[in-house]
């Protein structure tokens, strides 16, 4: 029998991946064209950029044209604004449970979805950790999204909402916060950095993050999270019937994506009753 997972384990994995998600985050978050628009618009139709008209008439067509520029402008940024995205004037009138389901949506379509893959392989591909891997990682994507969107900031607070919601742990608020722990301070950074490293070569290349990057880090979430072993069980689940369907060949991937996306959200209903028990302190 392997030795029980020891709540310092448990906290020694945990805390470099909290830290790791900010930046996968940041690129789920930004994936949207809405700050692009709003830089390139502006200087893309200004009137001064055109040439000098030759005559009279010529100037009345420039001016009647910058105005019609402007006003195709301020109305595709004013229906810009009203989509439910980061950044917007509508995402700022969104309540807290109105954003936690944008990011049980924009994570689960992202991760549950990796997740699901090995289901292609029916039984076989089941019996192996990389599903439960990925699927753990996906769900602790998005607790660490919403405790952001609740606001707690410190990585120790999200490493007891992890531990709390994924692996029924109720972490001591010193050992979640690396205190007196045998993982030293290079070690953490080091591991955080193998982690994102696809993230940060990517945006050396391409200046920002590609789908390809980004998968390539939530793998690497998922190799991390298997050092957890039986603890990823404890995870939430699909329903029964998802399991049964995802031993067979094929279809399996279907009921796998279902009982995926439905563990998510049970993931996100746990997540916000453990978020009521412990709000964010408020400033003075």
């Amino acid at each position: 029998m392997a030795e029980a997972i020891t709540d310092r384990q448990v906290v020694t994995v945990l805390r470099p991946f909290v830290r790791a998600t900010t930046p996968l985050l940041s690129a789920l978050r930004e994936s949207d064209p809405l700050g692009l628009v709003r830089r390139v618009l502006p200087s893309a139709t200004r009137p001064e950029t055109k040439a000098l008209p030759a005559s009279t008439g010529d100037a009345e067509d420039a001016k009647a044209l910058a105005t019609v520029d402007r006003s195709r402008r301020e109305k595709l940024l004013d229906g810009l604004e009203s989509l439910k995205v980061p950044g917007t004037q509508a995402w700022s009138e969104m309540t807290v449970t109105e954003r936690d389901n944008w990011w049980v949506n924009r994570v689960g379509r992202f991760t549950v979805l990796l997740a699901s893959i090995p289901g292609l392989g029916g039984a076989l591909a089941d019996r192996l950790p990389i599903q439960d891997a990925l699927a753990t990682a996906g769900q602790g994507l998005l607790l660490s999204a919403m405790a952001a969107e609740h606001g707690i900031t410190d990585q120790a607070d999200r490493v007891r909402l992890i531990a709390a919601v994924l692996f029924d742990r109720h972490i001591d608020p010193d050992l979640a916060a690396g205190k007196d722990d045998h993982l030293t301070r290079e070690q953490e950074d080091a591991t955080t950095a193998e982690l994102t490293g696809d993230l940060d070569e990517s945006a050396r290349k391409h200046g920002k993050i590609t789908v390809k990057a980004a998968t390539n880090t939530l793998w690497r979430f998922g190799r991390t999270l298997y050092a957890l072993g039986d603890e990823l069980d404890k995870r939430p689940q699909g329903r029964f019937y998802h399991k049964a369907v995802g031993l067979l060949p094929v279809v399996g991937m279907a009921a796998d994506y279902l009982g995926e996306r439905s563990a998510l959200k049970r993931a996100a209903k746990k997540a916000r009753r453990w978020l009521d028990a412990h709000p964010a302190p408020t400033s003075a």
